[in-house]
């Protein structure tokens, strides 16, 4: 949201300063006398345009900037295949990762972050556990998890998973209460 404003204000912005410089040039010029007569020495006049006209060249440079499509694309894995090429974004591989990390027992509200390299991926994984089952057991279980989940279906190698236990939720007991 906070974009389409800049860009709002931008294109706004150039068209103010563009009409403006035009007027100024024209003015100036003398291009329209009948209007308005300005008594001011000729070196002050050739100053004033050319000050309008590069504020003209300015407002044109940030209209353009202010209507052009960005063409920025995801961030993405390439691979090349003998049929052709194959694009797989990193949001996609942080899925399927928190796919894999999310069917082990006692993990709960996680996150994944996704690097790429020349060994293959780096994913670092943000779990919350249960308390109830022992740590490392369960971070070992994330670990291959993902690793073997991702390279199964994304056919990328995975070379390095880290797994950052954030917080132990704490599980609600309820007694039976006898009467």
């Amino acid at each position: 949201m906070g974009r389409i404003f800049d860009r709002l204000l931008l294109f706004l912005y150039s068209i103010v300063i563009g009409t403006l410089s035009v007027a100024a040039i024209i003015v100036a010029s003398g291009l329209l006398p009948d209007l308005i007569v300005l008594n001011l020495p000729d070196g002050m006049l050739i100053t004033v345009i050319t000050v309008a006209a590069v504020l003209f060249l300015i407002s044109i440079r940030f209209f353009y900037v202010s209507v052009r499509r960005e063409r920025t694309s995801l961030p993405s894995i390439d691979q090349r295949t003998e049929i052709g090429d194959i694009k797989i974004s990193l949001e996609t591989i942080e899925n399927v990762a928190l796919k894999a990390a999310g069917r082990v027992r006692g993990v709960k509200d996680l996150k994944a972050r996704i690097r790429a390299n020349d060994a293959g991926l780096d994913i670092m994984i943000r779990a919350i556990v249960d308390g109830e089952n022992a740590i490392p057991g369960i971070t070992e279980e994330v670990q291959r998890n993902v690793r073997d989940y991702v390279h199964e279906i994304t056919g990328i190698p995975v070379s390095y998973v880290s797994v950052y236990v954030a917080n132990v939720v704490q599980t609600q007991t309820f007694k039976a209460r006898v009467e």
